[in-house]
């Protein structure tokens, strides 16, 4: 088997850049999705529903792209194919989403009593975040394909980079569009102009980044690729859950239980956070008012500080000299951060404490994967494995979403539920230390030979 070439700064950029365009628009979901819907009618014991179809399609698409990918191959890739359909149905629902509340969709739907307008945003919510996952999942399995293990490390780098540089516009663009004169406001039910004309943008710049990548990328051919990896290695996709006394599933378990708590929390921030933002420092709850939108954009601000932090922290990561203890310290600063918010009144105070959960943001994006990819190193089966490895992060957003009704009536206010959600990842840091230290042994196993 051959050892993949060295690629240049300028190849191992233009192989992850669509990834700066595909994070803008996550991150305008992630920012504006709960003020979108209470805007559009939604009581706060409400909200959590509609959080449960983002990681509910993330579930169901990315193992399937995972694993159809694993076996496509066209002139234009293999990876390549699912992100460009992925990118084109992301920018039509961009332009529809935040949309929902001017296009006179006014029929009750008795089912669940949600008005036409809700519906119909939930549908879009449903289409959006199903063609992101579409288009991000290829990013990550394209530097697996075509960068060796010498270069990995920096090509994750400059993918965690541009990352946080998507992040960054996102949560930024409400509140820039904001300050230099678009209104920030709009009749009840309707969505500002900041929100929306940030959708447009987020849009254009997605498809120009994925045209970028995809003219500048060549992926391996079959030939190509069967000259650099090993296809020797015969495996089922179910027997990444049920071998559970092996490298793969004890991984897929120990690490999967620390992400159900980490994944948790911060689908709690999403849902809760301008609302709670709302309440402490700008003492209202009612959406059409102008101090709610400015909660809003100040979430967006917030979240921008935390993708700083997160670079910053991913830098200081690697200074541990025991992996568990970074992700467990990690996760202890975010919970302190979230529990801070309880108690914060002031706008500016909330820098600091979102800057501590973004400690826990970079850890989560880097270690849990870090410690899974040693279980399947080499594994030709890479695409399928983390598709799977993905339900770790979208199953408990689901429970998290489902039973958020519930614990908010227990809880009794949204700045509340950010305080669970920092003890949600006191819980995960202790759950660190069940993680077992796991290498790659698909090779030598019982998994490896297909018995």
């Amino acid at each position: 088997m051959k050892t993949k070439p060295d690629l240049s700064f300028r190849k191992l950029w233009n192989l992850s850049f669509g990834f700066f365009g595909v994070q803008i628009a996550y991150a305008l979901q992630s920012a504006n999705i709960s003020r979108i819907f209470a805007t559009l009618g939604a009581d706060p014991h409400q909200l959590s529903f509609f959080w449960i179809l983002p990681p509910l399609m993330g579930m169901i698409v990315q193992p399937i792209v995972g694993f159809c990918s694993d076996k496509t191959w066209t002139r234009i890739g293999r990876r390549i194919p699912y992100l460009i359909v992925g990118a084109i149905v992301a920018v039509i629902v961009m332009c529809l989403l935040p949309n929902a509340g001017s296009l006179g969709i006014t029929t009750q739907i008795v089912m669940w009593g949600l008005s036409g307008t809700m519906l119909f945003g939930l549908f879009s919510l449903m289409l959006l975040d199903t063609s992101i996952n579409m288009a991000m999942q290829p990013f990550k399995m394209l530097v697996g394909d075509m960068v060796n293990e010498k270069q990995k490390t920096r090509a994750y780098s400059i993918q965690s980079m541009l990352c946080n540089a998507g992040s960054l516009v996102g949560f930024c663009a409400p509140y820039i569009l904001s300050f230099i004169g678009v209104t920030n406001v709009a009749p009840e039910g309707v969505i500002p102009n900041s929100v929306i004309y940030s959708f447009y943008i987020g849009a254009l710049v997605l498809i120009l980044c994925v045209i970028f990548t995809t003219t500048n990328v060549k992926e391996f051919n079959p030939q190509e690729y069967a000259e650099y990896n090993d296809n020797s290695v015969k495996e089922t996709v179910g027997e990444v859950t049920h071998k559970s006394n092996g490298s793969i599933g004890r991984a897929f378990l120990t690490i999967g239980l620390v992400q159900f708590f980490c994944w948790a929390a911060f689908l709690y921030q999403w849902t809760y956070a301008t609302g709670a933002i709302a309440q402490n420092v700008w003492d209202t709850l009612t959406p059409s008012s102008s101090g709610y939108q400015a909660a809003g954009d100040w979430y967006g601000i917030l979240s921008a500080f935390m993708s700083v932090a997160a670079v910053l922290w991913a830098l200081v990561i690697p200074r541990f000299k025991n992996v568990k203890v970074a992700y467990s310290v990690s996760l202890l600063l975010g919970a302190a951060g979230f529990c801070w918010c309880l108690v914060i009144h002031d706008q500016y105070t909330l820098i600091p404490a979102f800057m501590l959960m973004g400690c826990t943001w970079a850890a989560m994006l880097a270690l849990p994967f870090a410690l899974f990819t040693n279980a399947i190193e080499g594994n030709p089966k890479m695409g399928t494995y983390l598709g799977l490895f993905n339900c770790a992060i979208c199953f408990p957003q689901i429970i998290a979403a489902a039973t958020g009704g519930m614990v908010i009536s227990v809880a009794g206010s949204q700045p509340m539920m950010l305080f669970i959600a920092g003890i949600f990842l006191v819980i995960g840091a202790v759950c660190v230390f069940f993680i077992k230290d796991i290498k790659g042994q698909h090779k030598s196993s019982p998994v490896a030979s297909g018995h």
